[in-house]
């Protein structure tokens, strides 16, 4: 079994990068961790994060057990609450935890990448909508 360590975001990047695809990234100014042009993992910058963690992406239900199972490793703030995501007490955590969470997150990025390329074509095969007409002022804003 491993033990907790000081893991730290250089951490996070050695077991995501070796993971298929996964590259280094920035998302929000932070050194983040991607899976095409999608987020896996990233360090906080809102400033309700603790520090020396990390943010997860993650699905919403295995989000709510992860907390549930282990709120002294897994948290989340309001800002982060109405995201895919979880954070992450990187000091907390161990290696294989964390490597396992990652792998997790890999299956969900990759699987919401191939739901959004799946919907995209499903919309570009359909007839595109009509123009709008009127002025400016009276159309519907999307």
């Amino acid at each position: 079994m491993t033990t907790n360590g000081m893991h730290d975001f250089d951490t996070v990047r050695k077991i995501g990068l070796s993971l298929p695809d996964v590259v280094d990234g920035t998302a929000y100014g932070a050194r983040a961790l991607k899976l095409g042009d999608k987020l896996l993992a990233c360090i906080p910058t809102n400033k309700s994060a603790e520090a020396n963690c990390a943010v997860v992406r993650i699905d919403l239900e295995r989000r709510a057990e992860l907390l549930q199972q282990k709120p002294e490793i897994y948290y989340i703030t309001d800002h982060y609450a109405p995201h895919p995501t979880v954070l992450v007490r990187l000091s907390r955590i161990t290696r294989t935890e964390l490597a396992q969470l990652l792998h997790e997150a890999w299956r969900f990025v990759r699987s919401s990448n191939s739901a959004h390329t799946a919907s995209s074509t499903r919309r570009s095969d359909r007839k595109p909508p009509e123009r709008m007409s009127g002025t400016r002022k009276n159309r519907k804003r999307l």
